[in-house]
């Protein structure tokens, strides 16, 4: 019987090095990444490690090391869209022999004073998936040596390693789909009126409309990306007196919105009506009840690259940071009237 007051000693790499019959640093090598040690040595550490029961410390590890081997990631978990892009983050890095440090962000939260408790846990590298950051955010990371990985967005004048889809030639192709199925009336729908991949978006849209001579475009932002704020915008764009024929919703729980205020609040059918593409292909997306045409990301070919990208910073200060983008595809459901 162990008696108040006293606890098991905790068995240290210290007891493994003297049973094994090896140098306690040699322990360490063993389970590092370095794999600089003899087969027949390793055997021996393993087979003792088993025999004691042996935990390694990974805090202890980092001390020496200087790495943690974790990586942070900032997200807002309040969107379908997030929720698949972490979980994907978080699988990848895993197998990467990586840890994930997970920070959910309220929408009206400073991203800023999130980033500051991030670091004092003394993460390896950082993966931003949120919208709004700041230059001096991105000078306290490099100030303590942890790298960035900007994911679904980037920020120009800031030499950060970033995989975005091409917004600006999304938009383009949104634009083309539209007016070549017949559209006239066209307007854009945003959540917050400051995110560049949105902007980017929009950028695209508008540019392309007016190179083909179509003058005609309303612009609506409502604030956020949620299902009420996209059902709200749109019941008040549906009511103008120049109502649009079509609408390009920056995000599927937008356009998901957007729908339902056309269908349930106005009476309007779709797409006779009013036509509605929106973006993310979320999984309700494809649900007969919506049928949405949608623009669909490449996201695990952007998850891959990202991580690479960034375990090639941490591994190697000298590795230049990255901008890299991918092209999204048009999926085609009933949403849109054709011609």
């Amino acid at each position: 019987m162990v008696k108040a007051g006293t606890e098991k000693q905790r068995i240290t790499s210290k007891d493994v090095a003297r049973i094994a019959g090896v140098s306690q640093p040699t322990v360490s090598r063993v389970f590092s990444s370095e794999n600089k040690v003899k087969p027949e040595t390793r055997d021996k550490v393993l087979n003792a490690v088993l025999e004691l029961g042996y935990k390694p410390n990974a805090i202890a590890r980092s001390l020496t090391s200087h790495r943690t081997n974790i990586i942070g990631i900032v997200a807002q978990l309040n969107k379908d869209f997030s929720l698949y892009t972490v979980d994907l983050i978080s699988r990848k890095l895993q197998t990467e022999g990586k840890q994930v440090l997970l920070f959910n962000v309220d929408t009206d939260q400073e991203l800023d004073d999130i980033i500051s408790k991030v670091l004092q846990y003394q993460v390896d590298g950082l993966i931003i998936t949120v919208t709004t950051f700041t230059s001096k955010l991105v000078e306290d990371c490099a100030r303590q040596g942890t790298q960035i990985l900007l994911f679904n967005r980037h920020m120009m004048g800031i030499n950060i390693n970033s995989v975005s889809s091409d917004n600006v030639e999304v938009g383009r192709m949104v634009a083309n789909y539209l007016l070549d199925t017949g559209h006239k009336r066209l307007a854009f729908m945003g959540g917050r009126d400051k995110v560049s991949s949105s902007n980017d978006r929009l950028k695209g849209f508008r540019d392309r409309i007016q190179e083909r001579g179509v003058e005609n475009l309303v612009v609506v932002y409502g604030g956020e990306y949620y299902y009420e704020t996209g059902r709200k915008t749109a019941r008040q764009l549906l009511l103008s007196q120049d109502r649009p024929d079509a609408i390009f919703c920056s995000g599927d729980v937008l356009a998901l919105g957007a729908m339902d205020a056309a269908r349930y609040d106005l009476g309007l059918n779709i797409p006779d009506d009013v036509s509605i593409i929106g973006y993310d292909d979320v999984t309700i997306a494809s649900w007969p009840s919506y049928s949405l045409t949608t623009v669909r990301q490449p996201i695990v070919e952007m998850v891959d690259t990202g991580i690479e990208m960034l375990l090639k910073s941490i591994e190697n200060c000298d590795f230049e940071p990255e901008l890299k983008l991918f092209q999204g595809q048009l999926i085609k459901r009933s949403s849109v009237r054709s011609l």
